[in-house]
């Protein structure tokens, strides 16, 4: 059984920076995709925030392009998701997701909020 935990969130104000990390336990399966979603109160979508997948390349919205870097230590089973240039339209719950052919595990989330 896969379990993601994130950690790193937190309160900041426009214009700085954080750094979000999940780690994962279990047998985590190979050519997985590691990546980061977002839903920020009041909505019902969840946004794809970034993507790395088992050969390191990297997807982002527009949105966050430029702003934020994803990242992964295999070895640690750890990912990481570098968040700079906030705005406070960035603020949501951010939840780690790993996807694996035929399933996906989502964390619990960890909240991001930017104040103006």
């Amino acid at each position: 059984q896969v379990q993601l935990v994130e950690s790193g969130g937190g309160l900041v104000q426009a214009g700085g920076s954080l750094r979000l990390t999940c780690a994962a336990s279990g047998k985590i399966p190979a050519g997985n995709v590691m990546a980061w979603y977002r839903q920020a109160t009041g909505k019902h979508e969840r946004e794809l925030v970034a993507s790395i997948d088992s050969g390191d390349r990297t997807n982002y919205p527009d949105s966050v392009k430029g702003r934020f870097t994803i990242s992964r230590d295999n070895a640690k089973n750890t990912w990481y998701l570098q968040m700079s240039s906030l705005k406070p339209e960035d603020t949501a719950l951010y939840y780690c997701v790993l996807s694996v052919t035929g399933n996906r595990y989502w964390g619990q989330g960890t909240q991001v909020t930017v104040s103006s």
